[in-house]
Parts: structure tokens; C-alpha cells; sequence
């Protein structure tokens, strides 16, 4: 099944289909005059149900009928993805990359609540590190300390080191331990990958398709396998993206019934709080409660949810679709997407507010503020000013930086971690400032038949919205920007490629519609659907081929030299190594 045989509506809500548009008499006799009301509004006469399966059919394609094959596929591709994400996990057994901060961060919580500082020897700047790795830890290991002075300064909010401690409590302060929560977290976001392609194309095939991209792509393998905070951005963005779609479908088959069995006026009746909405909103909060990045997309999904109301209503005839769409549906978005998500934010902070030790907790005191509940909430604020503008402030040159405009073309991935050996097994380091002829490496690289292939499937999907209005091409587009646009303007600040995680779902999304125009309808001719089917065959096992190419390199595996330096592709400046 493709997704132009199932995953386009009979008339999408953004091609026309306006209260004047041809046939809308014939399907929308929603008043209660046109209807012949009876008592209480509800129609009279007996062509209730059939005005309703109309309309239903009108404003929602029906999913594909394939129900257990609808979960068995989704969950056949996360069980591969599964195991290349658990399968040496704790290796390298190293704290690599930002894992410095969020690693030890997340053992802090585990122990104080809060994060602490630890040793920092200017002799030795790596001594805590290398106690940790070599299991000796100890509560020495942090800074002697009382009352706030205690507390480390953090920029990024609290949910994604609680995930992680949840690791640590289990396995302890390992590698396993600080990288569990993110593999599982990048299992189950391919998952809800295919769930959610699943239902925008209405073909289990290309759901499965868009997970299987997830699941081989180097960067979100990479940061499956990292204990940072990344992973858990981009699962509950997508998450929060897919409640938001299965709210489209559900409001859609309300309305269709509501304007029947309760005609209200010109505007339609309102379908009150949604809870698909609420949940969308939960998500989202907790996306920014990782880091706050997230709050981008807050604003993007209340743009799609007003343009999904008002398509809706102006599908099925509401000349008053306008009204409706802002003020009945619309009023709701302030709190499902506005209050839910920043109590959401707040409630992680919890931890913090309870404790007594955490960085700049007693600000408010400091500065003659000694009201209950206000006291700490307003020491939150402040903390946050500083937070805000570090973030947007930070500008230390980093060797492996890059800006938005290179990430699509892969200029400039993250070497996570490096090390060089003089024996095929890893036994003895090469000496300092010599590259042995063995090596290792872990580089958060994005799949370049996934990424160089993204930009025309973007290209042709600006198209097809601009002369289609398919609103699955400008919801994924739309939904890029918010990730990718937002960094645009902060062109000093230090930003890396892994950062693009975030917006990687909407970007195969992307992909997959594309794959499903080259499929075709069901109805074209064997030629066609025989040609189409090669092409997104051929493509695919492409993308297998070339993760299996730099699966070394992706999973630290210890490789010769030379065929390490056969992976750096892009060698213009400093290109991948």
C-alpha cells in the first residue's frame, strides 16, 4: 500500500473544498434549517448517518486495514534497531564527549538531588574521569562543600540527566550505566518513527521505511549510544508531533459527527480540550525539559494546529471556518500547548526547588525574599536569566563546530571519541603525539544517503506543498524549520552538527513521502509500480550499505589506519577527520 494509494485524502483540507467550493451542498447540509432539525437541534430526518460517513470520509482517509502487520512490522524494525543500539554498548569503555558533564551530572542527582561540583585538579584535569572509568569512585571525588555553595552551575534543565541517573541506579557509574537510557530512548523513538510515518502516509510499507531509515542513520545511532542529552530532545519532539497527528484523525471523525448531530452556527460547534492535545503538550514540555530548544516547536505546533482547525472546518462547508478554527478549537491551544507544557517544565525542576543545595538556590534570600513557594520559584527565575543568556551567549571556538548551513552536507560531523594503538586488539596506546597503525573512533556522522539524499526530497516537497497544498510536505518542512531556522540567527554562537538530531524525523519524513511518489498509485501499471518499487528497493539498501560501510567508525570498533582514513570522505579543510 502506498501512500498515494491510502495517504492522501480524497480532497486535502488545504486545496480548496471552501463552503462554495463544487459539491459542497451536496455534502454539508449542517444547519439546523437545511437539516430539519427537531427538538433539541438534532436532525429529523433519516439521512443522519449517511451525512456523517460523508463527511468522515471527506475530512479522514481510513488507515490501513493491515492492523497486526500495523504493529508487527514497526516492532520487527525496532528489534534491529534494538540491537545495534545495546550491542556493545559500553564500548568504548571511556567517558567520551559531553558525557564529561552529563554522566557525572546525572551520579550527583542520583546522590544529592542535585548537581555538585567535583574535583577540579589543574594538574591533573582528567583525574576524576579516569577514576570513574577505572570503577574507584568515591563520594571524595566531589568538592568539600555546605549549603549552595555546593550546587554546580548547569545550563541545560533536569530531564534528561534524570533519564539517565535512572541508568546509572541500575547498572551503576559505567558506561552501561550512563548510556542505557539513551539507547533505549533512540529504540523506542524509531518505534513511534514508524507509527507516526505510518499514519501520514496511511501505508504500514512506508512506515516501516521511514523507522528503518531511523534505525540506520550514523548520527542517531551514535547519540542512541552517548550519555547526553540529544536523544531524549528528539524522542519527545516526535512524540509529541505523532500525538498531535492521531488528534488531526480523531478531531477530524468528531467534527464530521458533531456538524450533523449538533449544528451550532456559521462557525461549527467547538470540540473542547482534546486529549491527544493535552498529552502533545506534556511531550513537549518534557522535550523542553532536556534542553530548552524545544520551546521552537511549541511554537510551530500551535501554527499547524490553528491551519488543521481551520482547514477542517472549511472542508466540511463552515463558512464561519475562520472563527471557528481560532476561537472555538483555537482558545484551547493556550492551554494544551502554553499552561500544560511550562507546568510540565516546572514539575522537573523539583528536585532543585526541594533541596537546599542546588546552584543559586537561596538567591531569592540573598536579595531579602523570604516568601514561601514565591521565595524559590523567583531563585528558578533568576537562575534561568543567567541560563538563557549563556546560551544564546556562547561563543568559544571549538575545532569541530559548524553552522546550520553545513549540516545537510555533512561538512563537518563530531569526533566523539579518538584513540590510536600499536596493536589490533587495543592493548597499548601509541605514544603521545604518534598515530599508530590502529585505531578507534566514535563519529557522530549522519548517514550521507540519508542526508545528501534529504535535500532534494526537501526540494521537491517545497514544491509539491507550494503547488499541491499537500499539508503532510509543509507540516514536515514546516516542522525542519523550527529546528533548523532557529539557529540561524545566532551565528557567533558555538553550534555543532549533532544538534540537528532534533529535526532529523521531520527530514525523513521528507524522504518518504518522496519514496511514496515513486511507488505510485495502485492503480498505475505494472511498469510503473514494477520501476517504482526497484528504485525505493534500490535506495534503501543503499542506505543499509553505506551505515554498514561506517559502522566501524560509528561503533568505536578498532580498525587499521588506512582503513579508517578510507571513511574520511570530505577532506576540503578539515573536512571529517
Amino acid at each position: 500500500m502506498t501512500a498515494t494509494q491510502a495517504g492522501q485524502p480524497a480532497q486535502d483540507p488545504d486545496e480548496g473544498g471552501g463552503p462554495d467550493a463544487a459539491g459542497a451542498d451536496d455534502i454539508v447540509m449542517i444547519g439546523a434549517r437545511r437539516a430539519g432539525a427537531g427538538p433539541g437541534g438534532r436532525p429529523a430526518d433519516g439521512g443522519t448517518a449517511e451525512r456523517i460517513a460523508v463527511l468522515r470520509s471527506r475530512l479522514v482517509t481510513p488507515m490501513p486495514d493491515d492492523r497486526w502487520w500495523g504493529w508487527i512490522g514497526p516492532l520487527l524494525v525496532t528489534a534491529f534497531a534494538a540491537f545495534l543500539r545495546f550491542y556493545r554498548l559500553s564500548v568504548p569503555n571511556a567517558i567520551i564527549f559531553d558525557e564529561t558533564y552529563y554522566a557525572k551530572d546525572a551520579w550527583s542527582i542520583l546522590k544529592h538531588g542535585v548537581e555538585w561540583n567535583w574535583l577540579s585538579l589543574t594538574s591533573n584535569p582528567n583525574y576524576v574521569n579516569n577514576h570513574i572509568v577505572a570503577g574507584h569512585f568515591s563520594n571524595s571525588l566531589f568538592q568539600t562543600c555546605s549549603g549552595s555553595g555546593c550546587g554546580e552551575i548547569v545550563v541545560q534543565p533536569e530531564v534528561g540527566k534524570l533519564l539517565i541517573a535512572v541508568g546509572e541506579w541500575l547498572f551503576g557509574l559505567t558506561s552501561l550505566g550512563w548510556r542505557v537510557a539513551p539507547a533505549l530512548f533512540g529504540t523506542l523513538a524509531v518505534l513511534v518513527m514508524c507509527r507516526v510515518a505510518r499514519r501520514l502516509t496511511r501505508s504500514t510499507l512506508l512506515g516501516c521505511v521511514a523507522g528503518l531509515l531511523m534505525s540506520l542513520d550514523g548520527l542517531e545511532f551514535v547519540l542512541s549510544r552517548t550519555g547526553i542529552l540529544d536523544i531524549f530532545l528528539m524522542f519527545f519532539v516526535l512524540s509529541s508531533f505523532g500525538a498531535l497527528i492521531v488528534d488531526r484523525d480523531v478531531s477530524r471523525a468528531r467534527l464530521a459527527e458533531a456538524v450533523v448531530l449538533r449544528p451550532f452556527d456559521e462557525a461549527g460547534p467547538g470540540l473542547g480540550i482534546r486529549k491527544w492535545r493535552v498529552l502533545a503538550g506534556v511531550l513537549i514540555g518534557l522535550a523542553c525539559a532536556t534542553k530548552q530548544y524545544g520551546v521552537w516547536y511549541i511554537l510551530a505546533f500551535a501554527c499547524l494546529c490553528l491551519a488543521w482547525d481551520i482547514g477542517a472546518r472549511r472542508t466540511v462547508g463552515l463558512r464561519g471556518y475562520l472563527r471557528g478554527g481560532l476561537v472555538r478549537d483555537g482558545k484551547w491551544l493556550l492551554l494544551t500547548l502554553g499552561v500544560i507544557p511550562f507546568v510540565t517544565y516546572l514539575l522537573t525542576w523539583m528536585n532543585w526547588l526541594v533541596t537546599n543545595t542546588g546552584y543559586d538556590r537561596d538567591y531569592a534570600q540573598q536579595h531579602g525574599i523570604n516568601i514561601p513557594v514565591i521565595s524559590p520559584l523567583y531563585s528558578l527565575y533568576e537562575y534561568h536569566k543567567y541560563m538563557v543568556q549563556f546560551g544564546v551567549g556562547l561563543n568559544v571556538r571549538h575545532p569541530y563546530e559548524s553552522q546550520p548551513w553545513d549540516w545537510f552536507f555533512l561538512t563537518r560531523p563530531v569526533a566523539f571519541y579518538w584513540q590510536t594503538y600499536t596493536d589490533p586488539a587495543g592493548l597499548h596506546v601509541a605514544a603521545s603525539g604518534k598515530v599508530g597503525p590502529y585505531v578507534q573512533e566514535v563519529l557522530a556522522l549522519g548517514n550521507p544517503a540519508i542526508w545528501w539524499v534529504s535535500i532534494p526530497a526537501m526540494a521537491v516537497c517545497l514544491g509539491w506543498w507550494l503547488t499541491r497544498r499537500d499539508w503532510r510536505a509543509g507540516t514536515a518542512l514546516l516542522c525542519i524549520l523550527a529546528g533548523w531556522g532557529s539557529w540561524l540567527p545566532f551565528v557567533s554562537r558555538t553550534k555543532f552538527f549533532y544538534y540537528a538530531l532534533e529535526f532529523e524525523p521531520f527530514v525523513i519524513i521528507c524522504i518518504v513521502l518522496c519514496l511514496g511518489l515513486m511507488l505510485g498509485p495502485a492503480t498505475a501499471g505494472l511498469r510503473r509500480r514494477v520501476s517504482g518499487s526497484v528504485l525505493v528497493g534500490g535506495y534503501v539498501l543503499a542506505v543499509l550499505l553505506v551505515f554498514w560501510y561506517f559502522y566501524p567508525i560509528l561503533a568505536g570498533e578498532i580498525i587499521p589506519y588506512s582503513d579508517w582514513l578510507s571513511r574520511m570522505w570530505y577532506t576540503t579543510g578539515v573536512g571529517w577527520i
